[in-house]
């Protein structure tokens, strides 16, 4: 991504480091009414970059400057909806631009969803849309025509204003621009003035103080991201050396400035969550600068050195039992590959307590995901039982203490669910599972509900199509964490929790689901409590727009399936029973609860 005096992003983070910017007012660009627009780009919440190409061919656009914080975006943001709803079926696309310098894209994406809006809301992170469509205010709308002219630029209606609100609207602009595009007319009245907020940039100042690695990044990247951003995880590249740092620091700066990095998909504002690594915005500003400053390294010699991992592949620690496949999977080099059902090759002698479980392939760069249960022939599969866990991009395994843990009953066996990728060469792996037993007494079993309806259907080309499903809880409960799970068109997901005294509240909100990137949101231990009867909420939205860059086929009516061409709407919520007091003792080398000799003679 190209640098410039522009960048929306970048400058809202300098912003925080003293005397590193400051707000300007937009300079006015002198694009005319009947100007054709050129090609500009924006970001969607995806953080993938954009064009109106993207839309097709509709036979009017309708871009509105947004953000979140002016009053008057929030206040006609009801008028918009209703608008597109109005003439959406009859070729109006309409597009909101956030051009806030300190909103982020996760904020953006949230903002729609706040208001129930279903149309696009995207990003200028580098005032190019503003430039393109010479806009200065917000919400200012410009209307396009098939061949992207500017036919109409200026207010929405009459009604709201900075200053006071009218009881009714004496003019409808931003409507009667429409109708009359649409009719083949010539727009009665071109332009209005608008009475909304000044959209303003950053100046970019020279930094105040230079930054070096030695002094100023190495610290925050061995605190932040070194965890992942090593040899042998799943992260694409090192981060544990200047060198290695200096040679990624055009594309560090990029996806710290935008917040894709570190990755963290939950709203700040709602629910606080012990595995976040958000950077702070100071620590945004300091990486963002360092790398668009040279990437001094300063003296080398006093840089922090990275953090001791344990020399082990296994992040659960040794496994005291390996699970391996009886034979490896044989995947072709291109296409598509269906989900591979693998039973492994063990029985349970007798009832094992783990408390820690993880999923290991041969070769990790073919399994996209993977998810293990277990399950025999007489007992079945019951997923709302037998689930364990799964292992997903970004996701942590099962490592649990306090003693808690989760008990694999006697005679099943383990099942594999796993989503093959192709790499463009014939490759194997053969999967397998360590398992470690609890090594301290253990007071409770985990537990867990997964929230899902099995029977949605998702119309074709839908933007925002809801799904939702809840389940009451049986007894007083300790939360754990909450995880969510969709495909391909999934774009957010929110958790509430409804109390039996009638209060709801807001547990956590996912403005811009990743299906590449699934965490789970762990709250601190013993914190999160929720009295029996409490009914825990999963609510989510699907794209399945052609606006949506990875949407299989638009075309097509979705429903519930395993496959990534399906959906899913699946809300996990794991928890512990407040009156459960196990007190069981077990074997550390077997996993199998030890009786005492007392206790085995009083029940013979």
């Amino acid at each position: 991504m190209k640098t410039s005096k522009w960048t929306l992003s970048m400058l809202a983070c300098l912003v925080s480091l003293p005397m590193a910017a400051k707000k300007v007012e937009a300079r006015e660009t002198k694009v005319p009414i009947g100007a054709k627009v050129h090609k500009f780009t924006f970001k969607d919440i995806r953080y993938s970059p954009r064009t109106l190409d993207d839309f097709g061919q509709p036979r009017v656009f309708v871009v509105v400057f947004t953000t979140t914080g002016c009053p008057l975006v929030r206040r006609y943001l009801p008028r918009l909806k209703e608008l597109s709803a109005q003439y959406g079926d009859k070729g109006v696309q309409f597009i909101a631009v956030d051009v806030g310098p300190d909103d982020s894209i996760k904020e953006v994406a949230y903002q729609a969803i706040e208001y129930g809006v279903e149309f696009p809301f995207v990003k200028d992170v580098d005032g190019e849309c503003v430039r393109a469509l010479g806009a200065n205010r917000t919400p200012q709308v410009v209307v396009l025509d098939a061949g992207r002219k500017i036919r109409y630029r200026g207010r929405i209606d009459n009604q709201y204003r900075l200053g006071g609100v009218k009881p009714s609207v004496d003019r409808e602009d931003l409507k009667e621009a429409i109708e009359d595009v649409l009719a083949g007319r010539k727009v009665k009245v071109k332009e209005t003035a608008v009475d909304g907020c000044a959209i303003t940039f950053t100046e970019v100042r020279l930094p105040t103080k230079s930054l070096t690695y030695a002094r100023d990044i190495a610290p925050l990247l061995n605190k932040h991201c070194v965890e992942c951003h090593r040899s042998g995880t799943e992260a694409p590249f090192v981060l544990t050396s200047y060198e290695k740092a200096a040679a990624k620091a055009k594309a560090i700066a990029e996806v710290v400035e935008e917040q894709r990095m570190p990755p963290w998909f939950a709203h700040p504002g709602f629910g606080k969550f012990m595995n976040q690594r958000s950077l702070t915005d100071e620590e945004r500003a300091t990486v963002v600068q360092w790398a668009r400053n040279g990437a001094s390294a300063g003296d080398l010699a006093q840089a922090p050195k990275p953090p001791e991992f344990p020399e082990t592949k296994w992040l659960i620690g040794e496994p005291d039992l390996i699970i391996t496949a009886a034979k490896p999977e044989k995947l072709p080099a291109t296409g598509y590959i269906n989900y591979r059902y693998v039973i492994l090759p063990y029985v349970f002698p007798h009832d094992t307590w783990v408390q820690g479980v993880q999923i290991m392939p041969s070769n990790p760069k073919v399994v996209h995901h993977a998810n293990i249960a277990f399950g025999s022939l007489d007992k079945g599969f019951d997923e709302d039982h037998n689930f364990i866990t799964g292992k997903v991009p970004g996701g942590i395994p099962v490592n649990l203490d306090s003693g808690m843990a989760m008990m694999i009953p006697k005679g099943v066996s383990l099942v594999y669910q796993i989503h093959y990728v192709t790499t463009g060469k014939e490759e194997t792996d053969q999967i397998s599972v360590g398992l470690r037993f609890a090594k301290e007494p253990i007071r409770k079993r985990i537990r867990y509900k997964i929230i899902g309806d099995y029977k949605f259907e998702i119309p074709p080309g839908a933007p925002a199509y809801p799904v939702a499903a809840q389940k009451e809880l049986e007894c007083d409960a300790t939360g754990i964490a909450l995880f969510s799970h969709m495909h391909l068109r999934g774009k957010d997901t929110t958790f509430f929790a409804h109390y039996p005294d009638g209060r709801n509240e807001t547990l956590l909100v996912l403005p811009n689901y990743s299906f590449d990137w699934q965490l789970s949101y762990v709250w601190d231990r013993g914190v999160r409590h929720f009295p029996k009867g409490t009914k825990i909420e999963c609510s989510s939205h699907f794209d399945n727009s052609p606006f949506n860059p990875y949407n299989p086929d638009p075309k097509v009516t979705v429903k519930n399936g395993p496959q990534t061409h399906n959906e899913m709407m699946q809300g996990f919520f794991f928890y512990t029973d407040d009156s459960e007091n196990l007190n069981v003792r077990v074997d550390p080398k077997t996993g199998k609860e030890i009786i005492e000799e007392k206790q085995a003679a009083s029940t013979k």
